[in-house]
Formats: C-alpha cells, sequence, structure tokens
C-alpha cells in the first residue's frame, strides 16, 4: 500500500486522472491525500469532487483557500470573482450534493507522522494544537451555523494568533493561517499582501517554515498553496503547489510509512489555463 500526498488541483481533472494513472493508483491498495484547493481556476471543478466522492475510504483532502471561496460563492455571501472556474460546480445538477461534501472535509491531517495543511503553521503551534484548532473550525464548518459564519471569514485580522481570541475572531485566524499563509514574524504576525516566492519576504518576515524554533519542527509538514514557491523537498517540509492550473505540473508524492518522503511524480496539465510565470 502506498500514500500519495497531491498538490493543488484547482479543477484540473484531467491532469489528476493523468497523474493517477502515472503512479499507477489503486483504491483498493493505496491512498490519497489532496492538499487543499480542490477547486476554481481549472475547467472541471465538479469533475475533482465526483473523483473523490466516488474514491471515499481511500482518498481524503484538506480544505484551502479556493474551496472555502466556492463555498462562500454559492451561500451568496462572496461574489464570484473575474477570474473564477466555478461556473462548473455551481449550476451542476448535484452542486447541493458535492458542495455538502465540500463542507465535510478538515481543514488539517495527520498520517505516518506527517502533519498535512493548505498553507502553512504558525510558530508557536505544534501538530497537536494545529490539529485540535482545525478542528474547532471543522466543526463550524459541519454545522448550521455555516451561513451565519461564512459572510465573517474574510479578513486580514487578527494579524497574530492569541490563546484569548474567541468566536468569529479566532476562527477567522485559523482559517488565514491554514489557508492563507506564506509569511510571518518570529513573533508569529502574520503578512497576506506578498504572494512572490520566499526570496520576496517584507522586512522583518520569513517564510513560515524557516522561522527559528517553530514549534511543529518535530513533524514533518506538507503544503500546497504557494505556486511561486513552486516544488520544495526538503526533509522537514515539502511544498507540493507546482503550478498546475498556470501551466506547470501536477506532483504526486509518496508519503513512506516511517516518516520518510518517497519518490516524487509529476505530470504536465493537459489543460493548463496560462504560462506559469
Amino acid at each position: 500500500m502506498a500514500l500519495y500526498l497531491i498538490g493543488d488541483v484547482q479543477g484540473c481533472d484531467a491532469a489528476l486522472s493523468l497523474l493517477l494513472q502515472h503512479i499507477d493508483f489503486s483504491p483498493s491498495r493505496d491512498q490519497l491525500v489532496l492538499l487543499g484547493d480542490l477547486v476554481n481556476r481549472g475547467p472541471a471543478s465538479a469533475a475533482v469532487l465526483r473523483r473523490m466522492m466516488t474514491l471515499q475510504g481511500s482518498a481524503q483532502c484538506v480544505l484551502g483557500n479556493h474551496d472555502l471561496h466556492a463555498l462562500a460563492v454559492a451561500h451568496g455571501v462572496r461574489p464570484p470573482h473575474r477570474s473564477d472556474t466555478l461556473s462548473d460546480l455551481l449550476q451542476a445538477p448535484d452542486s447541493a450534493v458535492l458542495l455538502d461534501w465540500l463542507r465535510q472535509q478538515p481543514l488539517a491531517l495527520h498520517q505516518h507522522g506527517c502533519l498535512m495543511v493548505h498553507a502553512g503553521v504558525l510558530p508557536a503551534w505544534d501538530a497537536e494544537k494545529t490539529l485540535a484548532l482545525a478542528s474547532e473550525v471543522q466543526a463550524v464548518l459541519q454545522s448550521p451555523q455555516l451561513a451565519d459564519f461564512l459572510p465573517q471569514l474574510y479578513g486580514n485580522t487578527p494579524a497574530a494568533w492569541q490563546d484569548r481570541l474567541q468566536g468569529v475572531e479566532r476562527w477567522r485566524c485559523i482559517v488565514n493561517v491554514l489557508t492563507r499563509l506564506r509569511f510571518c514574524t518570529p513573533e508569529g504576525l502574520m503578512e497576506f499582501n506578498t504572494k512572490e516566492g520566499a526570496g520576496h519576504a517584507p522586512a522583518g518576515y520569513l517564510p513560515w517554515f524557516d522561522v527559528p524554533e517553530r514549534r511543529s519542527a518535530d513533524h514533518r509538514i506538507a503544503f500546497g498553496h504557494w505556486s511561486t514557491l513552486g516544488w520544495l523537498d526538503r526533509s522537514d517540509v515539502a511544498c507540493l503547489d507546482t503550478g498546475c492550473v498556470w501551466g506547470g505540473v501536477l506532483t504526486a508524492l509518496e508519503l513512506c510509512p516511517d516518516g520518510r518522503w518517497g519518490g516524487r511524480v509529476q505530470v504536465a496539465n493537459p489543460e493548463a489555463a496560462a504560462p506559469l510565470t
């Protein structure tokens, strides 16, 4: 049995299908984890979700910022962005079923000693705390509070985590860490405007995984979200967002039972929207 981690699919079901063929994925034998942003910007968001539902039991995912955006647009609390490609999902005959499945998914997972999130982890959070905080937001997304929560989900504040945060501010901060984080200070102050690669950190900020003495350093962490960072394969962290939807590739990384990274497989996207820049 093999466990494969796959980066941001973003509605590119043809690339996902091709990648699964290349790794000879068998749902009766293997396991799959998608690292968030299953939908949007690519042409077939509904097909990606249907595929994941069909593979239920052998496939899992964590939620990314585009997945939460799709839920917000579907509930009428967020206008579609001009570059969104969510129509196939929102207008599908099984749209309600697909979106309900999406809202049930976690924000963090842990297997074989590896913590899996879409974006990042703050320096003060260890793996146990990250999973516990993710579970708090998961409970809200899965509850009747969803429609009330989604309009308040957006914003860059609080910019730093404090244990005393409560209610919507607490949940928003957790969501921002797990689905949007790239740069932060050693004290955990987050910055969300810079979307370039690691070498473009604003003064006083670092890529979250380079902060010295971060408490999650005793776990390997796999994440996506950062296409301008691209493929990153270190002993402690792996970034699997290799810009599939922007003309890059879709990446699968095997996670071995002892927690080591295994082999990597990449496929070009046959339906890429634009060249990666």
